[in-house]
């Protein structure tokens, strides 16, 4: 039987175990994917130690997702984002599936980012590939960040790609009425982390809301969303389609997304 996970910390949110062992059973493929909590003092002996036990994949998530490519080589949009989320383990190879997975998302909601005002909150790996992901949608990328020189140099990165501009978290009112598009890429209102919304109600007006926060499936932002007539994309999807994704690294070809996101739902019921 191969080994797969997830390294994270903290861990114990995560449904990505119930998600993978059902689209393995699907599948037929004799594998088992364990959550494993890592500490960021331990992250080298987390991944070498993986790569020694014969661990065949690993999914990563907050808060190693830039950290981790000093131990891994990073492929394709990996390289240019400076985010890992997957590796190969055998050949020490990091990529990112967190932008695709974040595009699917939207496109299945039917929301066409082209032309659009994105405000994308965060400056962490999953921000970082939704970002680049949009800029290169051809949205105009609007970045901010509790940390600034963290946002800053996040945009600057991404107007490498397309355009990108940094606004001060302390000022966000300002943008009413002048946003398309909400991305809220931290863990506030995550299981787990500080329960909050991430930007200021007045923001949350007849616009698309997209919360990556997968647990719970309803966080206060995606309910508040609703009241105020926005169209919401929830973070579950985007969960499973960058997981459908890490299946075309790992086997070559993609998970059953319906299997995955059934899972996923049960999961956190």
């Amino acid at each position: 039987m191969d080994c797969y996970g997830v390294i994270g910390y903290p861990i114990g949110h995560s449904i990505s175990p119930a998600m993978h062992n059902a689209a393995f059973k699907h599948a037929g493929i004799d594998a088992v994917y364990l959550a494993f909590e890592v500490k960021p003092e331990e992250l080298r002996e987390a991944i070498f130690g993986a790569k020694a036990l014969g661990i065949k994949g690993l999914n990563v998530t907050i808060p190693h997702k830039e950290e981790v490519l000093k131990y891994v080589k990073p492929v394709g949009i990996a390289a240019k984002i400076k985010a890992v989320n997957t590796i190969l383990v055998n050949r020490l190879e990091g990529y990112n599936t967190d932008a695709c997975g974040a595009l699917r998302a939207l496109e299945e909601a039917n929301v066409d980012v082209s032309d659009k005002v994105a405000l994308v909150v965060g400056a962490g790996g999953a921000a970082r590939a939704i970002a680049f992901a949009l800029a290169e949608k051809k949205a105009v990328v609007v970045v901010t960040n509790r940390t600034e020189s963290r946002g800053l140099k996040l945009a600057e990165d991404v107007r490498k790609v397309g355009d990108c501009i940094f606004h001060p978290y302390d000022r966000l009112e300002e943008l009413r009425g002048k946003i398309d598009i909400l991305i809220n890429a931290t863990p506030v209102g995550m299981k787990g982390f500080e329960q909050k919304l991430p930007v200021p109600e007045s923001l949350v007006e007849r616009i698309i809301v997209f919360d990556t926060v997968y647990n719970p499936l309803e966080t206060q932002l995606i309910n508040l969303a609703k009241r105020r007539n926005c169209r919401v994309v929830h973070g579950i999807d985007m969960l499973v389609f960058q997981a459908v994704e890490a299946w075309k690294i790992w086997f070559g070809f993609e998970a059953d997304a319906s299997v995955m996101k059934k899972a996923a739902i049960e999961a956190l019921r």
